[in-house]
């Protein structure tokens, strides 16, 4: 084994990397030549000339041989010769140093934008124990089938999508929902992969394996998140092109006219266009980790571009605005010796084992108070309800309808009405035959949807509801949250419609939702954002940017920071042109030499990149 094998072996066991090993020599080599430290028979520069200057001028070569690109690489390497040629060899040392370092800080910065989601990728579950022929046996995750029963012992990771069958446990899910708080989980309860079973030992049968599971797919997005696309940084490319002719042009003329060579490479050394080229790339990939770290997954760069220009907002009403869930809001009972919580009690007897979700809601909501009876002569009627025995009596809960097909004397009550134009949807209760009272369920409010839509507005975003609801339901809603202008009764070509029209008079509109029906107007907006945790994979696969955990109190943030990161990228620009120009003009004069210019330089490359990592922690104040 060579000797640079057997160091390079050495750096990977000790978790050194190599550019960082190479830099530091190369920085002490152009330190000892500044201070003339000399205890080689060579100039010290020359080490980083080597180290650091000679894969440049490789990139560069193969660049233009392969693709004739020419970018900053082509224009570093020729104010590295030209500085050598002329005898400057602590410039050219210097030169490549700084430039490596540049190169590292923006990697390091990309690195830490990053972090927070490329981390997802080490949660995926490498091992199962499945339940076969009565035995427990480990295989790998990957090879787990649908339909598999699984065993999830305390600690473990849980390995696929699943239903538990049998067992009781908190599940930790801050990785899919950001939830700081376990969730316990019982039978008939769904399980994520990637999330950590901590308490109970579980059995629970496979839904969705390998690329179909929540961490994969989680997966997925981190790995289509990729600053490159935003259409600024194709700006950026083309104006350092230009700038490499530029310089090349600058460098002839002033060499022909003062005949001095060296104030020629002075402006090849200053005019690497290496701060204008960082300036958009670092502030985006910032940008996405800020973004990362609120439950914010980025999918590409151009998203927080186009992001930036939105002036209105479009959201769907379930599950995006609300939690999705219906819940009890008001019980009323029409029987004097029957109080509300016993009609609950009831009414969630007969509904234990429905199906239906607005059963299950009346059952979560008793479950939380007196224990729910048991049923017996349980029926499920198709479309109206259910009717069953409880506590000797007999029960029915549904629809106006199935009491009328029951031939129960039924008046909805006056307040009935009211309910309605809320948007609640109502079950009915009966007991023995007579009418016992109603139970008002509806979809509630998320807790911060109603100071999310005031801080859009305070950013000049209008806020406007697009549902499939009713339109008593949609406008209550949108009262509720201060939202001006609501479409109700939305079919997704309505939805798209509206989008287009909006779009038709110049202002780009962003659009959030869940469900498989807001795939096209996701798709049709110019920014599509979805719920990652309750959204379909359809819509999730058709939006440009995911709130992993649901929080849409997250957005206002994420609008003010697409504003802040095109100000950093104008001002990175503006500043890398600035200082280029300034510095050209002084070296035409004279007044910098090729030195004191790679300095001037490559401290512009610097500071532009420090300025893109503060958008890594930066929110905007209340």
């Amino acid at each position: 084994m060579a000797w640079t094998e057997k160091l390079e072996r050495f750096l990977e066991l000790g978790g050194i990397r190599k550019d960082i090993v190479l830099l530091v020599l190369s920085g002490a080599a152009v330190g000892g030549s500044l201070l003339g430290v000399q205890p080689l028979p060579f100039d010290l520069a020359w080490v980083a000339v080597i180290l650091c200057g000679v894969p440049i001028v490789l990139e560069a070569v193969i660049g233009l041989v392969t693709a004739f690109d020419i970018k900053a690489d082509v224009l570093v390497s020729l104010a590295l010769i030209a500085s050598l040629c002329i005898g400057e060899t602590f410039a050219a040392g210097e030169v490549a140093f700084i430039m490596q370092l540049g190169a590292l800080l923006e990697e390091l910065t990309v690195a830490k934008a990053r972090a927070g989601i490329e981390k997802l990728v080490h949660l995926t579950p490498q091992t199962a124990r499945v339940l076969r022929d009565g035995r427990e046996a480990v295989i790998p995750a990957q090879e787990v089938q649908v339909g598999d029963v699984l065993r999830v012992l305390p600690g473990e990771t849980i390995p696929v999508d699943g239903t538990i069958t049998a067992g009781r446990t908190s599940i930790n899910q801050a990785v899919m929902t950001g939830e700081s708080l376990p969730v316990d989980k019982g039978p008939g309860d769904a399980v994520s992969s990637g999330t950590v079973n901590q308490f109970g030992a579980f059995e629970m049968e496979a839904v969705k394996v390998g690329e179909d599971s929540s961490i994969q797919r989680l997966i997925r997005l981190v790995q289509s998140a990729d600053a490159g696309k935003a259409k600024i940084v194709g700006l950026a490319d083309r104006w350092a092109t230009w700038i490499v002719v530029i310089a090349l042009v600058a460098a002839a003329l002033t060499w022909a006219v003062t005949g001095e060579i060296i104030r020629a490479v002075t402006i090849l050394v200053v005019f690497c266009p290496c701060a204008l080229v960082l300036a958009t790339p670092t502030a985006i990939m910032a940008a996405i980790g800020n973004a990362t770290r609120h439950g914010l997954l980025v999918r590409e760069g151009d998203a927080l571009e186009r992001l930036a220009r939105v002036q209105v907002l479009a959201f769907d009403k379930t599950g995006t605005l609300t939690r999705g869930t219906p819940e009890v809001v008001e019980v009323k009972s029409a029987l004097p010796e029957l109080d509300e919580a016993g009609l609950l009690r009831l009414a969630a007897g007969a509904e234990r084992f429905s199906e239906h979700p607005l059963g299950k809601a009346i059952l979560r909501s008793c479950a939380g108070g007196a224990e729910v009876p048991p049923a017996e002569d349980f029926r499920m009627l198709p479309g109206l309800g259910v009717s069953a025995r409880v506590e000797g009596r007999h029960v029915l809960a549904g629809k106006a309808e199935l009491l009328q097909s029951q031939d129960v004397d039924f008046t909805p009550p006056p307040e009935v009405e009211a309910r309605l134009r809320e948007g609640c949807t109502l079950t009915y209760v009966a007991l023995d035959g007579a009418f016992a009272g109603y139970i008002a369920l509806s979809d509630t409010l998320r807790a911060e949807s109603a100071d999310m839509v005031a801080r859009l507005r305070a950013l000049g975003v209008e806020p406007v509801l697009l549902t499939g609801d009713h339109q008593s339901a949609a406008g209550a809603i949108a009262g509720k949250l201060g939202i001006r202008e609501y479409r109700a009764g939305c079919l997704p070509e309505d939805k798209l419609a509206y989008i287009d029209a909006v779009q038709s008079q110049g202002r780009d509109v962003c659009m959030i939702g869940d469900g498989i029906n807001d795939a096209p107007a996701l798709k049709r907006a110019r920014v599509g954002i979805a719920m990652g945790g309750v959204g379909s994979d359809i819509a999730v696969d058709a939006a440009d940017i995911v709130l992993v955990d649901d929080e849409v109190k997250e957005l206002p943030h994420l609008v003010a920071l697409a504003r802040r990161m095109m100000t950093t990228i104008q001002v990175n620009l503006s500043f890398s042109m600035a200082l280029n120009f300034l510095a050209i003009a002084l070296a035409i004069t004279g007044v910098l030499s090729p030195v004191v210019g790679a300095l001037v330089h490559n401290a512009g490359s610097v500071l532009v990149i420090v300025n893109s990592a503060l958008l890594l922690g930066w929110r905007k104040r209340a």
